[in-house]
C-alpha cells in the first residue's frame, strides 16, 4: 500500500533539505510529519504515541542543530520514529519493525544519524556524556543533546550520568520530555516534583522574566552571564520553596516550556547553543498529540496499539470464533491473585510494566499488596529482598531482557543471602518484532550460574500456574525463576486446579525409539508438532519436557542417556551456557557419550520478525527440530524457506 507524505514532508530526505525551509514553514512540516506516522503505523503497526508527543521537538532539533555531526541520543527509541523518517529513511519507514526491514529503535548500523543504539531506557544522558568527553578530548567541536522522557528519568543509570555530568564542562544538552507517562502513567517522587516544577505559575512568570534578561545581557559577555545564572538560580529555590533537583546536581536549567511550539523550541534551542557546559531543557508534551483517539483515550493502549483505523480510532482485532489462549501474561497475573487470595504473605512487583506483565490486574485488586516501582529494575530486585527478609513472598515481574540490568542485584541482595525471591520472566525468548535489545536470550544461561537459584520453564499455562502455585508455597531459601514467552499459550481451559511441582523434576511427553527430544518450556509444543510430521516418515523420536534448568532431573537424564545415544536439546533461549550446555555438562560428568544436537539461539545478535520467523531462522521451529532428528537418523533433511514464514 502506497503512502504518500505531505508536500513539503515528500522533499525532505536529509535535515540539510529541513534547514533550506523558511522557519514559517516548520508547523506545516510538524503537521505533515505527525500525518505521515498516523498513516504508516495505523496500517503497519508498531509504537505510536510517544513519537507523536516529540513531533516539534525533532523537527526543532534537526532544523537548529547540524546533525550528524551535532550527536542527537534518543533514549529507548519509542520516540523516534519521526526522527528516522527525517533522516532518509521516510520511503522505506513502512518496513519498520518487519522482517528484513527497519529496526523499530535507532540502531547504529542503520544509519549515521543514529549515534548510539537503544531499546533500554535510561542511557542517554551516560552515552551522550561519554561523546561530549570524548569530542572534548579531541578538541572536536560539536554539540550532544540527550533526549530523554521523565518515566526513563526514574532509572538509576540517568541519575549516575547527571550527576557526572554536573562535574564535568561538557557540552551537554539534556531534554526532558515530560509527559507523564512511559508506558503505563509514571509513578514516583520524581513524578511528582516535576508535576509541582510544571504547574508552579509564580516560578514560571518568573523564569520567563529571567529569560530574557540572560538573552539580552549575554551579548555584554561572561560575567554577565554567571550573574543572571546566579540570580535565576536564586528565584528558582526561592520560588519553588526548596533546591531545584537539577541546579542541584550542577546542571544549568531551563524551562518548562510547550513542547508543541516548534517556534519557540527552535529559538530556545538556538540560544541554549550560545551557552557552554551541561544544561537541561524541560519540555511538557502531550503523548499521541495531534491524534485525538491517542490524546484522550488509554495511553497505555495507545503506546503500540497494532493496526487501526485512523478515521475512527478503532483497533483492528483477529476475530476467531474458536476459544483461543490466554497470553502468559494475563494466566500470571490471574493466577497471581488467585494465589494471593489465599496467601496474604504474597506481594506483587514490577519495574514500569503493569500492563504488558498483567501485574496490573493484582494492582487494581489489591493495591496495598502490589507495587509499579518505576524503571528501576535493580531497585525492584533489591526492593523484592527486603520483602523477603520479612517473611513476605514477592513476585517480582521483569521482562527477561530487563533482569540483565539487574544481575549483580539477583547474586548479591538475592542470592548470596539465599532468601526466596520469585522471579517471573515475561517475554522470554524472541520478543518478536522489538528485535535485539528487547530478545530475552539469555536469562536461562545466566540464572542457571547462580548459587540458590532454582530455574523452571512451563510448556504450557497449567504448567506455569503449578509453578507459581509452588513457588508461593514455604521454603528455607533459594530464589525461584519462572521464565514464559511473550504471547498465547496452548490451552483454551487454562484455569486448571493448580497442584505442587516437585523442584527439579521433568517429565516425559511420549515415548519414542532411537532419537529423544529434550525441551524446555513453550518451545516443546514445536516438538510436538515436529513429531506429527516425522510420523509420517516413520520416524518416531521421544520427547521429554525437562522444566527445570537448575536443578536438572539427573534420575531422568540417567533413564535417557541409558537408552538413546542420539539426543536433540531444544531451547527459545542461547545456546552458549543454556539448557543444551546443562544436558552436555550431565552428559560428560556422568560418562556418557551419545551425540547430541542443541538447537536454540546461536552465538550471533538476531535481528527483528515476528516470534515464528526468528524460530525458523534459527532452525528450532517444528521443521528445524524435524529436520534435526533426521539428520541424527541418516534421513534427508527437508529445505525450508524461513523468510516467508
Amino acid at each position: 500500500m502506497l503512502i504518500e507524505p505531505g508536500s513539503l514532508l515528500k522533499h525532505i530526505d536529509s535535515p540539510e533539505d529541513l534547514k533550506k525551509l523558511d522557519q514559517t514553514q516548520l508547523v506545516q512540516v510538524c503537521d505533515e510529519l505527525r500525518q505521515y506516522i498516523v498513516d504508516i503505523v495505523s496500517v503497519y503497526g508498531g509504537h505510536f504515541g510517544a513519537s507523536l508527543g516529540v513531533v516539534e521537538l525533532t523537527v526543532a532539533l534537526h532544523y537548529v542543530f547540524n546533525t550528524p555531526k551535532d550527536q542527537l541520543v534518543w533514549d529507548v527509541g519509542h520516540q523516534a520514529y519521526g526522527h528516522k523518517i527525517l533522516t532518509g529513511r521516510r520511503d522505506n519507514f513502512h518496513s519498520n519493525r518487519l522482517y528484513n526491514g527497519l529496526s523499530g529503535f535507532p540502531k547504529r548500523k542503520e544509519s549515521e544519524y543514529d549515534t548510539f543504539g537503544v531499546g533500554h531506557s535510561s542511557t542517554s544522558i551516560s552515552a551522550a556524556l561519554g561523546m561530549a568527553m570524548a569530542n572534548q578530548y579531541k578538541d572536536d567541536d560539536r554539540h550532544h543533546i540527550a533526549v530523554i522522557g521523565d518515566g526513563a528519568m526514574t532509572g538509576g543509570l540517568a541519575f549516575e550520568g547527571m550527576n557526572h555530568a554536573g562535574v564535568s564542562n561538557s557540552n551537554l544538552l539534556i531534554i526532558l520530555n515530560d509527559n507523564c507517562m512511559s508506558i503505563d502513567p509514571n509513578v514516583g517522587a520524581l513524578k511528582d516534583y516535576l508535576t509541582d516544577v510544571t504547574t508552579s505559575g509564580t516560578y514560571n512568570k518568573a523564569k520567563d522574566e529571567v529569560w530574557k534578561m540572560l538573552s539580552k545581557f549575554s551579548k555584554f559577555g561572561r560575567s554577565t552571564q554567571e550573574i543572571i545564572s546566579k540570580v535565576e538560580h536564586s528565584m528558582k529555590s526561592l520560588l519553588l520553596k526548596q533546591s531545584n533537583l537539577f541546579e542541584a546536581l550542577n546542571l544549568r536549567y531551563f524551562g518548562p516550556v510547550d513542547g508543541h511550539d516548534v517556534h519557540h523550541l527552535a529559538h530556545v534551542m538556538n540560544d541554549l547553543k550560545k551557552i557552554p557546559g551541561p544544561k537541561i531543557l524541560h519540555c511538557v508534551t502531550v503523548k499521541g498529540k495531534g491524534y485525538k483517539p491517542a490524546e484522550d483515550g488509554n495511553a497505555t493502549k495507545w503506546h503500540a496499539p497494532g493496526k487501526f483505523d485512523k478515521v475512527t480510532g478503532e483497533v483492528f482485532k483477529k476475530v476467531n470464533n474458536t476459544p483461543q489462549p490466554p497470553k502468559y501474561q494475563d494466566v500470571f497475573g490471574h493466577t497471581l491473585v488467585e494465589l494471593a487470595e489465599e496467601n496474604d504473605k504474597i506481594m506483587g512487583i514490577t519495574p514500569a510494566m503493569p500492563s504488558g506483565s498483567s501485574m496490573n490486574i493484582m494492582m487494581k485488586a489489591m493495591p496495598e499488596r502490589a507495587f509499579d516501582v518505576g524503571i528501576a529494575e535493580q531497585h525492584a530486585v533489591t526492593f523484592s529482598a527486603g520483602l523477603a527478609t520479612q517473611g513476605l513472598v514477592p513476585f517480582c515481574n521483569i521482562y527477561s531482557t530487563f533482569m540483565q540490568r539487574a544481575f549483580d542485584q539477583v547474586v548479591h541482595d538475592v542470592c548470596i543471602q539465599n532468601l526466596p525471591v520469585n522471579f517471573c520472566l515475561d517475554r522470554a525468548g524472541f520478543a518478536g518484532a522489538d528485535g535485539p535489545t528487547h530478545h530475552g536470550a539469555y536469562d536461562l544461561a545466566y540464572m542457571r550460574i547462580i548459587p540458590n537459584m532454582i530455574v523452571a520453564a512451563p510448556m504450557n499455562e497449567g504448567e506455569l500456574r503449578n509453578m507459581m502455585y509452588t513457588a508461593q508455597l514455604p521454603r528455607e531459601g533459594d530464589a525461584f525463576t519462572i521464565r514464559y514467552p511473550r504471547g498465547q499459550g496452548v490451552m483454551p481451559e487454562w484455569r486448571t486446579e493448580m497442584q505442587k511441582v516437585a523442584i527439579g523434576t521433568g517429565r516425559k511427553v511420549s515415548d519414542g525409539k532411537k532419537v529423544a527430544i529434550l525441551t524446555i518450556g513453550h518451545i516443546g509444543n514445536y516438538a510436538i508438532e515436529a513429531k506429527e510430521a516425522l510420523a509420517k516418515e516413520k520416524i518416531n523420536p521421544a520427547h521429554y519436557d525437562m522444566r527445570f534448568v537448575k536443578p536438572l532431573d539427573e534420575e531422568l537424564l540417567h533413564d535417557i542417556f541409558r537408552n538413546f545415544n542420539k539426543v536433540v536439546t531444544v531451547e527459545d533461549g542461547c545456546i552458549v551456557g543454556g539448557f543444551g550446555s546443562a544436558i552436555l555438562e550431565f552428559m560428560a560428568e556422568n560418562g556418557y557419550a551419545a551425540q547430541v544436537t542443541r538447537l536454540g539461539i546461536p552465538d550471533r545478535i538476531v535481528e527483528h520478525g515476528t516470534q515464528e520467523q526468528l524460530h525458523a531462522e534459527c532452525n528450532f521451529d517444528p521443521a528445524g527440530i524435524a529436520n534435526a532428528v533426521r539428520s541424527l537418523v541418516g534421513v534427508k533433511k527437508i529445505a525450508t524457506d524461513y523468510a516467508s514464514n
